[in-house]
């Protein structure tokens, strides 16, 4: 079995997204310096407010991070079990990702079955520099599949299982999210399921990630995109108070 060294994920998170620590670290260095000769109470309040949100930044969202992809039960899935014991079987499955795929190799040896890696990124709509930088860190194995996120080179009724984790959100309108739902159930043989796994923008982001966390997606919005395709919640439940997973299926 494929393991995880115990701060991969946060050094992965760090070195994708190193510019920003950086601009914390020298914002925080900064406004140390500036309140150590700062001479009135408002420069020093100004400090302060500084001082506390960049390191907020940097040990929050390092944190976070460490404890949601190293110390958690996310990529060890012994939650897939609470899923499986629906009866689905596992065939044939799909993983769906927008740009860095760190999941199928766990997922190869842990679930023996016919693969398809779809890859939906796409430059010209994913402009973030991190998915860049990570595609040049971690290019797409051998058997990954390039897919526009809404036409699938997958036959209907094929799948099992279809997984996205923590990938979907990259699609930033609930209307384009909506239409990867629709694929993936145009995807489902009968009794097969969507397991989606995403942060979302809730009080518990909030405090982990500060302003990032609009960059996820809240529940409602989730909600009504996979209900617009068709899809119905069957489970849900947190795998970290940062991380919850949605397994759905055809309503």
């Amino acid at each position: 079995m494929s393991t995880r060294g115990k701060w991969q994920g946060a050094a992965t998170i760090a070195r994708l997204n190193w510019p920003y620590y950086a601009a914390a670290v020298a914002v925080l260095a900064g406004a140390l310096w500036a309140a150590s000769r700062a001479p009135g109470s408002l420069t020093w309040l100004v400090c302060a407010a500084a001082v506390a949100g960049a390191f907020w930044f940097l040990a929050g969202s390092l944190v976070v991070s460490h404890l949601v992809y190293d110390r958690s039960e996310l990529y060890r899935f012994g939650w897939l079990g609470r899923i499986f014991l629906t009866g689905v079987g596992r065939r044939r499955l799909i993983l769906c990702h927008a740009g860095f795929d760190d999941f199928s190799p766990v997922l190869k040896e842990l679930l023996p079955a016919e693969w398809t890696i779809l890859d939906h990124y796409d430059p010209v709509t994913m402009t973030e520099v991190s998915i860049r930088r990570a595609r040049r860190y971690f290019p797409p194995s051998s058997d990954t599949v390039p897919a526009v996120f809404d036409r699938w080179p997958v036959a209907s009724a094929s799948a099992d299982m279809v997984f996205g984790f923590l990938a979907i959100h990259e699609l930033r309108s609930e209307e384009e999210r909506s239409r990867w739902f629709a694929e993936a159930k145009r995807s489902l043989r009968g009794g097969g399921v969507v397991v989606l796994a995403e942060h979302l923008r809730d009080a518990a982001n909030f405090l982990a990630f500060g302003p990032g966390f609009w960059h996820f997606h809240t529940r409602a919005g989730w909600q009504r995109s996979w209900e617009r395709a068709g899809l119905r919640v069957i489970d849900e439940f947190p795998v970290t108070p940062w991380v919850r997973i949605f397994a759905l299926a055809p309503s």
